[in-house]
């Protein structure tokens, strides 16, 4: 789903909110991401349709017809969404500094041993693909 994917535009917040009806439902007509909607707030039949076109234009959703009804499907992984959102917020908030993240994250909201002890994995990991593949990052 997500590899060989050129980078999609940032999403909004209410295009996000419509991707996480998406990704829960694997498959959904602006009927259904509105009913879905409808439970959280009022929205315009024609505001989600608006919508979900945009975010097929982005790249983000492909749509298969079944009679009259367009059928939505994500082209991203909910994980990809939200590394892109992240990605954003640490050029915007963090001056692009993985460091300037992780301090906030430690001075501010603090961790478990648990959350530790699997940052600590990942880095592992990470550390050990990285030796054995192009630099990506700065």
């Amino acid at each position: 789903m997500d590899t060989n994917q050129p980078d999609l535009p940032a999403l909004s917040e209410s295009q996000l909110e419509i991707m996480e009806i998406i990704w829960d439902l694997g498959e959904a007509s602006a009927r259904n991401v509105r009913q879905r909607l409808l439970n959280k707030r009022e929205v315009a039949r024609n505001t989600v349709r608006t919508l979900l076109q945009r975010m097929e234009e982005k790249g983000w959703l492909t749509h298969r017809q079944h009679g009259r009804t367009y059928l939505y499907t994500a082209t991203r992984s909910r994980g990809c969404a939200v590394g892109k959102q992240v990605i954003e917020m640490l050029d915007q908030v963090c001056g692009g500094s993985p460091e300037a993240l992780m301090a906030a994250i430690i001075n501010y909201r603090g961790l478990s041993s648990a959350e530790l002890n699997r940052i600590r994995e990942m880095l592992d990991t990470a550390k050990t693909e990285s030796k054995n593949s192009p630099k990506r990052g700065r």
